[in-house]
């Protein structure tokens, strides 16, 4: 394999966060890495010292990535707020994550879990699916009483019905089908309009 030393990085953790969403975290090692990339014995400790510095890199990666998706998803503010359209809008773009990043999202979620005891990974972790900041906006615009809290509880939803698609009960509703975006608008509809 003749890849630059950037790119190689890249392989390593994106075939880590592979490695962690399809066989679970403890699978996780440098050498399991070097065979599934057909390395060299080493390869992956060479650019990666530590399992932390490995794991920092994983948890980069998937910020990294959702924060470009999340500003890539357009959610703008809109003007005047239609719950029903801002869900639909949100849950099409929930959609294609869990279409094109399952693998992340069930990555990141048993980091979340995880790192627990690591407050800086956790928070970058936590933080990373949908901007608490736009989210707070979002309701203030709404109108309710506690656009913070309503913000929460918002991206505690969005959480659990990502959840619900790898590990709940939902599992067998395919990403990327209309049955797919109706059912994760009709949610977050709920959600938008108790705040009005």
């Amino acid at each position: 394999m003749t890849t630059s030393t950037p790119d190689r990085r890249t392989l390593i953790v994106d075939s880590a966060i592979d490695l962690i969403a399809t066989q679970g975290l403890r699978s996780l090692t440098h050498r399991a890495l070097d065979t599934v990339l057909e390395l060299p014995p080493g390869s992956a400790s060479y650019y990666f010292r530590t399992k932390r510095a490995l794991v920092e890199a994983v948890v980069d990666r998937i910020a990294t990535r959702s924060r470009t998706d999340f500003t890539a998803g357009n959610l703008e503010m809109p003007a005047t707020v239609d719950p029903e359209g801002l869900a639909q809008g949100i849950a099409a773009w929930l959609d294609q994550l869990l279409t094109r990043r399952r693998n992340h999202l069930i990555a990141r979620h048993a980091l979340i879990i995880d790192l627990l005891g690591d407050p800086e990974l956790h928070a970058k972790l936590v933080g990373c699916l949908f901007s608490h900041e736009r989210a707070t906006g979002l309701f203030a615009l709404l109108g309710a009483d506690e656009p913070d809290t309503a913000a929460a509880d918002f991206i505690a939803v969005l959480e659990g019905l990502v959840f619900d698609r790898f590990a709940g009960y939902r599992t067998t509703l395919a990403p990327g089908t209309p049955a797919s975006v109706d059912q994760l608008a009709s949610a977050l509809t709920v959600q938008l309009k108790a705040a009005e």
